[in-house]
């Protein structure tokens, strides 16, 4: 039997530079536990358990990982931690990646998404990920995660969509000035793509909070402020279901319309048709 309704929950706290932020999103996953006991799944905002140090870059699996996985066992809840800055060893010398581990109930890490588009080039140092990221929960439906950065490329939110995505899970760190045009990418992301799209964002070292939450009709479910907040909502996945076959609204049909399109894309062809992106100079800062 597939269950329609489903519990998650989105942290909106405080994320430290400098110190460990794991023992505090323990608390809250504790008190989800007992005060929520209908929520299945916390996510947390993007570098949540280390903060934003490359320094702090760990091997995966790594201690911190088997902290967030002893959490998840404890409280018995899907666990997307945010991310944190993966090591990892190659011949040509240590790479840097910007990663969440995806955890199960049992304390399992059933995949790690690597984010595609770092913050070039501010988010220097780091590379990008090459692979979608969805994963299913039994009996309920198919998750897919991409995070901060990721979902300013509509590509990235229409390719888990293609591969079965019902919900979005979204970590960002946004401290800067432009979280107003995020949310309204959110909200498109989650209308376009007629997928329930949960873009937590942090406070403190961060970020500037507003979270957001979106519905397959693109409607806000949540829009927070810049404060401390569980953001505890139950999503009915039969309502993705019927909108993709009968239209969002009952009007457009977006994935439909994309699957049975005339047209063609060469500028997603890397010799194609996208020679004015070269005209564009370097991927630097601005000085």
């Amino acid at each position: 039997m597939t269950l329609s309704n489903f519990g998650i929950a989105g942290v909106q706290m405080y994320v430290s530079a400098s110190q460990d932020n794991v023992e505090r999103m323990g608390g809250y996953m504790k008190h989800i536990s007992k005060r929520f006991p209908w929520v299945r799944m916390v996510l947390f905002p993007e570098l949540c358990p280390l903060g934003p140090s490359r320094e702090k870059a760990e091997a995966l699996p790594g201690p911190t990982e088997e902290r967030l996985r002893e959490l998840a066992r404890e409280t018995g809840l899907w666990l997307i931690p945010g991310s944190m800055f993966e090591s990892v060893a190659t011949p040509d010398g240590t790479v840097v990646y910007n990663t969440t581990p995806v955890i199960d109930p049992h304390g399992n890490v059933v995949t790690r998404c690597r984010k595609l588009f770092p913050f070039r080039p501010y988010e220097a140092g780091v590379d990008g990920g090459t692979e979608f990221c969805v994963f299913d929960v039994l009996d309920v439906g198919r998750f897919g995660v991409s995070i901060c950065y990721d979902m300013w490329f509509p590509e990235t939110t229409r390719s888990l969509v293609a591969l079965g995505a019902e919900v979005i899970l979204h970590p960002t760190m946004t401290d800067t000035i432009d979280r107003d045009v995020e949310l309204a990418i959110a909200r498109a992301s989650a209308v376009t793509n007629q997928v329930y799209f949960f873009d937590i964002n942090g406070i403190g070292d961060g970020g500037v909070g507003r979270s957001i939450v979106c519905d397959p009709s693109g409607y806000v479910l949540h829009e927070s402020q810049a404060g401390d907040e569980i953001i505890a909502i139950e999503i009915d996945l039969q309502r993705v279901r019927r909108e993709r076959e009968r239209g969002l609204r009952s009007l457009g049909q977006p994935l439909k319309s994309f699957r049975d399109r005339a047209c063609e894309f060469p500028v997603y062809a890397r010799n194609g048709a996208n020679g004015y992106l070269h005209t564009l100079g370097p991927l630097t800062k601005p000085v």
